[in-house]
């Protein structure tokens, strides 16, 4: 397999990993390739997202790497953060929203072992909304975000506090969140499809 080959599966495995990034260890077993290829891989990645023509770009936060948005676009994703089509949330990020609420802190292979799907986009659509937040790592191998709502998002719901979130059904099983959303869901979806505009 040559450089071109491992650059993509590189990217391909950086992207999937989302906001908990992966580091040179990880790629190298994963990819079953020694550390000295892995850097090279990822510094060529780099020298390719330099171009202008690209949007993206490696971001390394300690042993992390991570695909980010190159910081000089900041001003197109605002825009498109505050277009209208923006202005409300979707049922994947109401779901989404539903599962952190009620089993803060939760990390994002968590939320996704609830959905059964990929969150990558609600949950970004929720920090993005600053409904959720970052609440520290969880400790044991990869070190994932945890994630948990803000006042923010008591505020837009209308709560002063945790406690009034609606009441889960009699005999309800912790572990069993997938009830949860959908009662959250159904709780809040009048106050989505409201005049309230979300902000």
């Amino acid at each position: 397999m040559d450089t071109q080959q491992y650059k993509a599966i590189a990217e391909g495995l950086l992207f999937v990993s989302g906001d908990e990034g992966m580091t040179q260890k990880q790629l190298a077993e994963v990819m079953e390739i020694e550390m000295e290829t892995v850097q090279l891989v990822l510094d060529e990645l780099k020298q390719d997202y330099e171009q202008d023509s690209r949007g993206i770009t490696i971001m390394q936060s300690k042993a992390y790497y991570h695909l980010t948005t190159k910081p000089k676009h900041a001003a197109y994703y605002q825009r498109l953060i505050d277009s209208p089509h923006a202005s409300r949330l979707s049922q994947a990020a109401l779901e989404t929203l539903a599962i952190v609420a009620y089993n803060q802190p939760i990390t994002r292979t968590e939320i996704e072992e609830v959905r059964g799907v990929k969150s990558d986009g609600p949950v970004q659509t929720l920090l993005n909304r600053s409904l959720v937040e970052e609440r520290g790592r969880k400790e044991g191998l990869g070190r994932a975000i945890l994630y948990g709502t803000t006042t923010d998002f008591l505020t837009y719901f209308g709560l002063t506090s945790l406690e009034e979130l609606p009441p889960l059904p009699e005999g309800q099983e912790n572990e069993d969140v997938e009830d949860e959303a959908d009662l959250f869901f159904e709780s809040f979806q009048e106050n989505v499809d409201s005049d309230k505009e979300p902000f």
